[in-house]
This record gives structure tokens, sequence and C-alpha cells, in this order.
């Protein structure tokens, strides 16, 4: 049930099965499925002469070559093959598309085969991004339609819907498992999404799907990123998170080319648990334990250094010069991770990250309104504190005591407008009406239910080990809830017939919204330590705080203009 090992064999077959030299032809979606899963250089080692995109290919012939086509079966993708196929550049065609051809589709490409030279026609279900091992995205564009009402746009909505169906069905086509579907009761969304993989996976495509029973089916749960607001607006303090909520990662590739004087080499930055293993070693670790294993690594780097000076005979010569092209991988991993740690060092001090981080671990983990006002109000008026870090404290606060303080939730509105240029107005309550305790499906803060009360009191009590990163993703509440078999069927209904005997063994947990790299931790540390349930996330995209402020800006332009008409 892993996902990167999933999709790297489906492309390693595209790529070693067919002899010779070869031109690897992609879509825009399709070259991020291949790039999280394939190193340049594995592509060199099986004879693949280039890459191209579909839409943008050279016009010269190269007729000695053969070509791989790895695309999502959409209608552009099958348009510009029939145009291609009309006069062929390659001596050989090879199809491969990354989910279920129509029939239409088919006949489409053999009436465009005039020439004989399409070889083969294959379905190889990668059609989601395996960023690590148990978390995918599906990198989807629009992210922000999951807040709105179907009515607003139809084509988008399903357009977003049919993607994110697509995305889902690969997995378990990849995994070659047919599963149980449930989804989030509070969310249309959700249920509309839940739906319509239930229809695909048990009527339309229900042979392809008719894979071996296991003894427990898997489960699919399909739930809404508005039903935990919370953890895409914290501040992270482990790495992999980090890096995404301060610079941003987008298919495992960090973009420093705004960060000052850098090395060529250096500006476009690969993060990927399967190439590095000091980044997979370190992924999950808080900011203060990675510091000082990244000055483990530089001082074991010196020492190596230091025994490469003293080359004094030939045979220590011939020896060194051997062993250079991994003394240079080794020199760029150590710059790289000592780069990327200055930087998440350098944005922390600016942005005075450990103050604000302080307040809104408090918020999203601990009670006491007239504290949290207190410390809020101190913030805003703190002129060191930037504008998306007082928008996300005010969020904060509003999500947590909505219903408790509405006078000086009022004050906090009116001196966030007033402290912060970038601040659009009403956007806060735009994010209440979206994501408030009424639209709430599970127990965000651990205060409705009685065993989470204690479970709260007994966590205050212990201490935590670490302030900045205390808090737990809803997430981690509801694989506890599938494990224990406590996740109730009124408030996470079953699709259709199909009801889940026994415990599942794996499951997979969709969120509509997008996930985050707090939530994949989580993910990853319960498989690393459990040996009963797997657990799988994926979403539409990975947020971080700005992209999920972003998606919220949007959707509330598009609502107002809508209210206007």
């Amino acid at each position: 049930m892993v996902l990167v090992s999933a999709a790297r064999d489906y492309i390693t077959r595209m790529v070693q099965d067919i002899p010779g030299m070869k031109v690897l032809i992609v879509d825009s979606q399709t070259v991020s499925i291949v790039s999280v899963v394939y190193a340049q250089s594995d592509f060199s080692k099986k004879e693949v002469f280039a890459v191209e995109k579909v839409d943008s290919m050279p016009t010269d012939p190269m007729l000695h070559m053969k070509a791989v086509y790895f695309l999502r079966p959409t209608s552009e993708n099958i348009q510009h093959l029939r145009r291609q196929l009309a006069s062929p550049r390659f001596g050989e065609y090879h199809l491969f598309f990354s989910n279920i051809l129509k029939t239409t589709q088919v006949q489409i490409l053999a009436d465009s085969d005039e020439h004989e030279v399409v070889k083969q026609v294959q379905e190889y279900y990668a059609d989601f991004v395996a960023i690590d091992p148990y978390h995918f995205t599906l990198d989807m564009k629009s992210n922000h339609m999951y807040m709105l009402p179907t009515v607003w746009d139809p084509p988008s909505s399903q357009y977003f819907c049919d993607r994110a169906v697509d995305g889902i069905s690969a997995v378990f086509l990849a995994l070659k498992r047919r599963p149980v579907i449930r989804y989030q009761r509070t969310s249309d969304i959700a249920k509309r999404i839940a739906q319509e993989a239930g229809k695909l996976m048990y009527e339309h495509e229900s042979g392809l799907f008719d894979f071996r029973r296991t003894e427990t089916s898997p489960l699919l749960l399909v739930v809404d990123r508005r039903d935990d607001p919370v953890t895409p607006l914290l501040n992270q303090w482990t790495y992999q998170a980090m890096v995404h909520e301060l610079i941003g990662i987008h298919d495992n590739v960090v973009n420093m080319k705004n960060i000052g004087k850098l090395r060529k080499d250096m500006q476009d930055v690969v993060l990927s648990s399967e190439q590095d293993e000091f980044f997979k070693a370190n992924m999950f670790e808080n900011f203060g334990d990675l510091g000082m294993n990244i000055k483990r690594m530089v001082d074991e780097f010196q020492q190596h250094s230091k025994s490469n000076q003293n080359i004094q005979t030939i045979e220590e010569m011939a020896k060194f010069v051997e062993n250079y092209p991994e003394y240079r991988k080794e020199l760029a991993k150590v710059s790289k991770h000592v780069t990327m740690v200055t930087e998440l060092s350098k944005i922390v001090e600016e942005r005075k990250l450990m103050l604000v981080s302080q307040t809104e671990q408090e918020l999203a983990c601990n009670g006491g309104q007239v504290a949290a006002f207190e410390a809020v109000t101190k913030l805003l008026d703190d002129e060191s504190v930037s504008d998306i870090d007082r928008s996300r404290l005010v969020m904060l606060y509003a999500l947590r005591y909505e219903k408790e303080s509405p006078v000086q939730l009022m004050q906090l509105f009116n001196k966030l407008a007033s402290r912060s240029a970038q601040y659009k107005s009403g956007l806060v309550q735009f994010l209440l009406k979206q994501a408030g305790v009424d639209k709430r499906t599970g127990d965000l803060y651990g205060n409705r239910d009685l065993l989470n009360i204690a479970r709260n009191m007994a966590r205050g009590l212990k201490g935590v080990e670490n302030v900045y990163t205390q808090h737990q993703p809803l997430l981690f509440q509801t694989m506890e809830s599938i494990t224990k078999g406590r996740l109730k069927d009124v408030d996470y209904p079953f699709v259709g017939n199909h009801f889940q005997q026994g415990r599942p063994q794996e499951v997979v947990i969709f969120i509509v919204g997008g996930t985050t790299y707090e939530e994949a931790r989580v993910v990853a540390l319960h498989n690393a330590s459990n040996t009963g349930t797997r657990f799988i996330v994926g979403g539409s995209v990975v947020l971080n705080s700005k992209s999920f402020l972003r998606d919220l800006e949007e959707a509330q332009r598009i609502s107002r203009s809508s209210s206007a008409v």
C-alpha cells in the first residue's frame, strides 16, 4: 500500500519494456506525476533521450526514435494525438494513459492511425502525484471551487468533482482494491465525490474493480477541508511542513530563486524522501532537533574533507578521483540543507514567528478566552508582526471563540482591518460562514465529546514535549476513531449498501480542499508505529496558510459577485 512504488512501477514498465532510444511525451499534469517518482538520471539509464510536452513539441522528424506518450485521457490530449498521428515524427508510437479511456477515445485513436505507427495503447493507473509513500495530491487548479455551491458554476464544479473521482479511482486501481466508501455528512461536495466514486467502482466500471476480495474491505473516507480549518492556518515547526509553510514546495521541488544570491544549482532544490536519505530521516523532526542533526552532518563532512586534503601517494590520489562524484554529491546535499535551514531561521527571526506561533498553538489547543484575547490584541499592535500573521491570529481566535465573545471578536475584526493594509474586508466572517462551528462535523477542539475532554485534560496535566508542536490535526482523531471502530455512521454515512465488516486494514482518506504536511506526518508516524490499520491521505492540493487564504479570498470574491447579480 505504498503509492510511490506503485507509480514508479508503472513508469518503469513504460520506458523499460520498449527497447532502444525513445522520447517521453507528457502533458501539464503527468509531468508532475512522473517527476516526483523518477529522477532525470533514472531516465538516461532507460535510453530516454528527451522529455517533451504534448502541447509544445518541436516538428523536426525523428523517425529513428520511438515515442512513449504518458497522458491523462482528456479530450484535449486525444486531439493533440490525432493531429500528431496525421503526420508522424517518430518511427513508433506507444500510448499510455493515466486513467480509464472512453470507447469513443479509443475509436478516435484507431481512426487517426492511418500510417500504422501506433504499437500499443495501454491504461496505467498513475493519475495522482505520489509525493510520499502515504501522501498524494491531485495538484488541482481552481481549488477554491469546493467552497462554492454547484449552481454558481456547474461546469467548473463538475470538472472539480470529475478530477477528484479520477484521482481516487486511480489510487485504488493502482492498489488493486475496491473500497467501501463513506463521506462527511455535512459536506455536499464530499457526498457528491463519494457517490460518483461509488457509481464508477460498483456500476460503470465494476469489472475493472473486481479484484480478489480481502477479509475486510478497504475504506475510502471523503472529508471536507472546512471541517478542520485550523491545521492549514498554523505555522509549522517540523522540517518538511516548515519548508512548505515559509518557502513553498511544489511536487517535491523548492523554488529558491527569490532567496538572495544562490548558485544556479541551488535555485530549484529537490526535497524527496525517496532521493535524499538525510531528508528522509529528518523530514518529521522539529526545528531544534533538525539544527543539531545538520550540525552533525556538517561536522562529519568536514572530517571527510580533511582526510581528502592529506593525499600523499598515487594510490590515495587514484582513490580520491574514484570517489570524487560521491564527494560532490555529498557536498551538494550538505549545501542544500544548510541553505534551507539558514533561510528558515532568517524568516522565523524576521517575522517573530516563535512569539506568534506560541499564541497560535494556545488558540488551537487550550482554552482561556480572556488570555487569548489579550495575546492576540498585543500581537496585532506589534509593528514587527506581518499582515498574514495578523490575519491568521484573528481567524484562529474567531474559529475558537465565535460563540463566546462576539463583542471582543468585533473589536479584533476592526483592529485587523485598521492595522493590516492587505486584509480583505469580511474575510474572517466569510471563513466562519464556511467553516464555523455550525458547519463542522468533527470535534475540532475536543470539547464536545466527553472522551475528548478527558483526553485533553490528561494531555494538559502531562504537559507537552514542545509548545510549538502540541497541536494535533482533526485527522488524528478521525484515524483513531477508525482504528477503534468508533466512526459514527450518522456523521459519516456509507455510500450504497456496501457496509464495513470488521475494522478496515487499509484506509484512504481524501480531503476535498487539500491536505497539509502536518497531516501527512501524522499518517506516516502512525504507519511506522502500527502494524494494524495502514492509512493513506490525499487531497485536491497540498496547502500552506498562504494558499488556504488565497482559496478563501477567491471564493469570497466569487460569492460577492454572484450575490450582486
